[in-house]
């Protein structure tokens, strides 16, 4: 007696195919991995772009340095700039004030002349002497300076020597008279002292020479009659 295996007999149950499909095509399919995934970036790509990022950054850094160090070289030349106009603007302002009361007192020396002889003659008295004295003292506010003295050396750059001659107590030209006091104000001179100078005798200097080597003869002389000084 033979016994059937269930399920391959041929009452066997088969899987339904549709009509015109082909044995494969009722076989089961397996679950296939889905290949379908969002594009990753590559590493590379990224660590590349990064890179061009700061390279760029890094370049806007140094143009930005570069307009910083122009701007500040600039800033510096024009506080230079700026320092030097305010020296010069002083100065010219001292110049101006120097040149404005040189050209004040000029006119004034005539009267201080005046006043100069008065005194030295004694006729300064009286109200006269005050006002002289007033005014002396206003330019002497103003910077206004008197220069000259007898015995002083002769100098050309504030010296006018309107007479001349020879003396044999001098050694070199020499003021021996001021006719008219010189004047200036600070460094700048508004008139001349006008002098009388004296120079050096000619040939006295030569007669002083001689005389000193015929002093000095006689002691050589008696050097010589007496052998010369003792030896040890």
């Amino acid at each position: 007696m033979t016994e059937e295996t269930p399920g391959f007999g041929e009452n066997a149950e088969k899987p339904d195919v549709p009509s015109g499909a082909t044995p494969d095509d009722a076989a089961p399919k397996s679950a296939e991995p889905s290949t379908e995934e969002g594009p990753a970036a590559p590493a590379g790509d990224a660590a590349s772009k990064t890179s061009a990022q700061d390279v760029g950054l890094t370049a806007q850094l140094d143009q930005v340095r570069t307009a910083l160090n122009e701007r500040t070289a600039d800033l510096q030349r024009l506080q230079a700039e700026y320092q030097n106009y305010r020296r010069r603007v002083e100065r010219d302002k001292v110049t101006v004030k120097e040149i404005a009361s040189a050209n004040l007192l000029s006119e004034l020396l005539p009267t201080l002349d005046d006043i100069g002889r008065a005194r030295e003659h004694g006729e300064l008295v009286g109200g006269f002497k005050s006002v002289a004295e007033s005014l002396e003292t206003v330019v002497a506010k103003l910077g206004l300076q008197q220069f000259g003295k007898e015995g002083e050396p002769f100098d050309p750059t504030i010296h006018e020597a309107l007479m001349h001659s020879y003396a044999p107590d001098v050694t070199e030209t020499t003021c021996v008279a001021i006719l008219q006091p010189g004047y200036r104000i600070g460094e700048r001179t508004i008139r001349p002292a006008r002098v009388a100078v004296a120079e050096p005798q000619p040939g006295a200097q030569t007669v002083k020479d001689e005389t000193v080597d015929a002093d000095a003869e006689p002691a050589e002389a008696a050097d010589k009659d007496s052998g010369g000084p003792d030896e040890g």
